[in-house]
């Protein structure tokens, strides 16, 4: 089994114990800027900056860190929205987490998991998210379908999140409108910036899309060529949570936008 396969098995435990326990999540308006319109308006690349205690990769990154902390720091230094792991067995996560950094910062908050089934949506809108993610690799196309409508009902911004261009034509066949390329690759791990490099030559961006670039994003020179690749936005963990500052080492990922023509 891959990672993403054993992550997966996880999360089908997680949905099942969800739906036994007849789980229900109080209703919470959303009142955040929507993070398609932040990233659209955006003269200079975004950050979604990430809550990261650990990964399967790396394993620990920052075990002890406090959330709320963290958020603030970032929210401070100009992020676009805060990224929030809430899977517990592989990230160390929580929605505990995820529901403290909410109630901490007023922009855009994605919730970082492993979805596979409304109920998490349910769970994460509740916690205070205003944007999910949904992995195309992760999905059937039905799925996929029916979960990205159902996000887009709750009045929530999605994050579709793919690795090669087959799973571009995926998330393009359900309309999404924030699209996200995965660097590191689900199956080995391995983190290549190529990737987005690759993907963007057939994105759409006549299209009303928005690009972004994820992972293995460490410094000014990175962003700069995701910015240069098309991206809107970067998603950085890793590299934000071993800073030694936060302000400083996210704004030096804040370079000029390129604008991208067909």
């Amino acid at each position: 089994m891959t990672i993403l396969d054993k992550i997966i098995a996880q999360k089908k435990i997680e949905v099942d114990h969800l739906l036994a326990s007849n789980m229900t999540f109080l209703e919470r308006e959303i009142t955040r800027p929507s993070l398609y319109q932040t990233l659209v308006k955006a003269k200079k690349l975004q950050v979604i900056s990430e809550m990261k205690r650990a990964s399967p990769s790396k394993g620990l990154i920052a075990e002890g860190t406090n959330p709320v902390e963290q958020a603030t720091a970032y929210y401070e230094a100009g992020a676009a929205c805060i990224s929030v792991l809430t899977d517990k067995e592989f990230f160390k996560g929580s929605f505990e987490d995820l529901s403290a950094v909410a109630d901490a910062v007023p922009i855009a908050v994605l919730c970082k998991d492993f979805i596979i089934h409304k109920i998490q949506i349910d769970q994460a809108k509740s916690a205070g998210a205003s944007v999910i993610l949904l992995i195309v690799a992760a999905l059937d196309d039905e799925t996929l379908g029916s979960l990205y409508t159902y996000a887009n009902e709750e009045g929530l911004d999605v994050l579709v999140e793919v690795h090669n261009t087959d799973e571009l034509q995926r998330a393009l066949s359900i309309d999404a409108r924030i699209i996200g390329v995965n660097n590191r690759d689900l199956h080995t791990f391995e983190v290549d910036l190529a990737q987005t490099e690759r993907i963007a030559t057939h994105f759409p961006f006549d299209e009303e899309r928005v690009f972004i670039s994820e992972s293995g994003i460490w410094g000014p020179e990175d962003a700069e060529r995701a910015a240069k690749a098309g991206a809107s936005a970067v998603l950085v963990g890793e590299s934000l949570m071993r800073s030694d500052s936060v302000t400083e080492a996210l704004q030096a990922l804040q370079v000029e936008k390129h604008v991208i023509r067909p």
